[in-house]
C-alpha cells in the first residue's frame, strides 16, 4: 500500500533518481548515498580553505561546499581548486551562492557544482537561464537549495514560512531546468525544524513525481547545533527521509570542525544502506506523512523510566525497525491506543547509540505515531540512556525538556567565532527550561531559521551582534564582548530566568 508515489509503507525502497555527476562523484541511479560537508574558513584564504577541504576529504567527505558571497571569493575558488589538484585531491568542489547572480557565473568557471538559494537569487533578467547554459557547457552540476529561513518575499507573502512555500520555491526553478533540458540538478529543502524539513521533502517528492521529475535529493537539518543534541536532531530528520527511501546525498550540519560531520553522515548512510523485510500495513489511511497529527490523546510522550501503565510497548526485532514499528502501530485494533516504541542496541559508543536510535525511533515520534520511547541499551547507565531518549523526543518536537540551541554550523560568511560563542552561551544558559535560543553566524538564513526561537544572537558585522526576542530585533550592533551579558539581561527582563 502506498501513500503517494514516493512512499511504500510496507518495505524499504530507494526513490529512483537520475544520475548527476559532481566532479569525480556520481550520485543518483544505483549509487550509494554520498556524504559531504562545508568549509568554515574565509574563502579568500586559499591555504586555510585547502587545508580544511583536505581534512574533510581524508575523513571521507568527497564533496565540499565553500561560500562565495562576492566576486572576490568567486574568483579565488580557482586558486583553491588548482591547489587541491596540485596536492593530489580530486575532491568535488561546490560554490554556495546567495545574493549575487554574477558570482554564480564566476564560480561556475572553476567548481564542480553551484548551489543557489531560490529565496535570495534573482531570476528576473535571465541570470538563471544563462547559468544553466554555462553549467551545461562546463559539465557543472546545479543545486537548487531552498532554506526555510530565506524564502523569497513573494513566496512568503502567499504561503508563509511553510513546507508548501518551500516546495513552490523549489519547483519554480526545477521547471526552468526541465524546460531547458538540463538534468544535472540536485535539490534540497533544509530547515532547523525537523517537522518542517521532513514535510517539505515529502511534499517536494510528491510534486516532482506529479511532473515526472527525477532529480537527486540532498538531505540536511540545518542549524542543528553541536554535541549529542546536534547529532540526534540531524539523525531524526535525515533518518525519517532515508527510511522513506528519499535522499542521495546528506550533510550533518554541526557547529564543530567540519570534518566531525563526516563520520555521523557515514553512519547514517550505512545504517540505511539496506532495510530488509516486508510489513503489511492494514490501515494506511491512519497515517499522514505530510501533515502532522497526533494519533493518540497522550499530550506528553514518555521515556522508559517513567510510568508506562496504559501504554502498549511494541519492540522492534527486525533489520527495518522503523517500518516494522510503523506497521504494528497502524495495525492496532484500537487506533488511538498509546504506544511506546522499543528497540535493543548493543552499541559500545554512546554517540553511535544516540544516532541509530534517533534515526530508527525518532521518525515515529516525529510523525505523531508513537507516544513514548524505550532504548534498551545494557551497555550504558540508565540516566545516560534517559538523556538520549529525552533528546530524541525534543528533536522530534514532541516534548521539550532542555534548552534548545538553533545554531548554524558556521561558514565563510560567519562574522564571529561561533563554536566558542555557542559553548559560552550553553555554559550560562543550559539550566533554563523550555527555551529556544538561536545562535547564528550571519543574517543570510539566521532570522528566518530561528523564527520560532525565543531569543536570537546573530552576527551583524565583524565583532558585532544583533539580539532578537522572537522575530523582533531588540538591540543592534552590540560589541561581541558585551553581547552574551546583554542576552542574559534580555532573558531576565522577560521573566525567563529563574529567580
Amino acid at each position: 500500500m502506498q501513500i503517494g508515489k514516493q512512499m511504500n509503507l510496507s518495505e524499504f525502497r530507494r526513490r529512483p533518481a537520475c544520475e548527476v555527476r559532481i566532479g569525480g562523484v556520481t550520485i543518483g541511479g544505483k549509487h550509494p548515498v554520498a556524504v559531504q560537508s562545508m568549509t568554515n574558513t574565509d574563502t579568500n584564504d586559499t591555504a586555510a580553505s585547502v587545508a580544511q577541504i583536505e581534512r574533510i576529504d581524508r575523513a571521507g567527505g568527497h564533496i565540499v561546499r565553500l561560500t562565495a558571497q562576492g566576486r572576490r571569493e568567486g574568483e579565488n575558488l580557482g586558486n583553491i581548486v588548482r591547489q587541491l589538484r596540485a596536492d593530489g585531491f580530486s575532491t568535488a568542489v561546490v560554490a554556495d551562492i546567495h545574493f549575487v547572480p554574477e558570482v554564480a557565473a564566476v564560480a561556475a568557471k572553476y567548481v564542480d557544482k553551484v548551489r543557489i538559494n531560490p529565496g535570495n537569487y534573482r531570476t528576473d533578467h535571465g541570470e538563471f537561464e544563462a547559468l544553466i547554459e554555462q553549467c551545461r557547457e562546463r559539465g557543472v552540476a546545479l543545486r537548487i537549495g531552498v532554506n526555510h529561513g530565506s524564502l523569497a518575499k513573494r513566496v512568503f507573502d502567499e504561503w508563509g514560512d511553510t513546507p508548501q512555500g518551500m516546495v513552490v520555491s523549489a519547483m519554480e526553478f526545477l521547471r526552468v531546468c526541465r524546460d531547458r533540458d538540463f538534468d544535472q540538478v540536485v535539490v534540497s529543502m533544509k530547515s532547523s525544524n525537523t517537522r518542517v524539513m521532513v514535510a517539505a521533502y515529502r511534499l517536494l517528492v510528491e510534486a516532482m513525481d506529479a511532473e515526472d521529475m527525477h532529480y537527486p535529493i540532498h538531505l540536511g537539518v540545518t542549524e542543528a547545533g553541536n554535541g549529542i543534541e546536534g547529532r540526534v536532531k540531524s539523525a531524526v530528520g535525515i533518518g525519517a527521509l532515508l527510511a522513506d527511501g528519499i535522499g542521495d546525498t546528506i550533510r550533518v550540519s554541526l557547529t564543530e570542525a567540519p570534518e566531525n560531520e563526516i563520520p555521523v553522515a557515514q553512519l547514517l548512510a550505512e545504517h540505511f544502506a539496506e532495510r530488509p523485510g516486508r510489513f503489511e500495513v492494514l490501515h494506511p489511511e491512519r497515517y499522514s506523512p505530510t501533515e502532522y497529527r497526533r494519533r493518540s490523546r497522550v499530550t506528553e510522550p514518555v521515556v522508559h523510566t517513567e510510568p508506562l501503565e496504559g501504554f502498549r510497548v511494541i519492540e522492534a526485532v527486525s533489520g527495518n525497525p522503523t517500518a516494522e514499528l510503523r506497521a504494528a502501530i497502524l495495525n492496532l485494533d484500537v487506533p488511538d491506543e498509546p504506544v511506546v516504541v522499543k528497540r535493543r542496541y548493543e552499541e559500545s559508543s554512546l554517540e553511535t547509540l544516540a544516532v541509530k536510535a534517533a534515526a530508527d525511533l525518532g521518525p515515529l515520534l516525529l510523525d505523531g505515531l508513537a507516544d513514548g520511547i524505550w532504548i534498551d541499551a545494557p551497555g550504558f547507565p540508565e540516566d545516560a540512556v534517559r538523556e538520549v531518549e529525552l533528546t530524541i523526543l525534543q528533536a522530534a518536537r514532541v516534548r521539550f525538556s532542555h534548552t534548545e540551541y538553533i545554531a548554524c554550523p558556521s561558514c565563510g560568511r560567519t562574522l564571529y567565532d561561533i563554536e566558542g560563542t555557542l559553548a559560552q552561551i550553553k555554559a550560562r544558559t543550559s539550566h533554563l527550561k523550555n527555551l529556544k535560543i538561536g545562535v547564528m553566524g550571519c543574517i543570510v538564513n539566521g532570522p528566518g531559521e530561528m523564527a520560532d526561537a525565543d531569543y536570537g544572537y546573530v552576527g551583524a558585522g565583524p565583532g558585532r551582534i544583533t539580539l532578537y526576542k522572537g522575530r523582533e530585533v531588540v538591540e543592534r550592533n552590540i560589541p561581541q564582548e558585551e553581547a552574551l551579558d546583554r542576552l542574559i539581561e534580555l532573558i531576565r527582563a522577560n521573566g525567563d530566568w529563574p529567580a
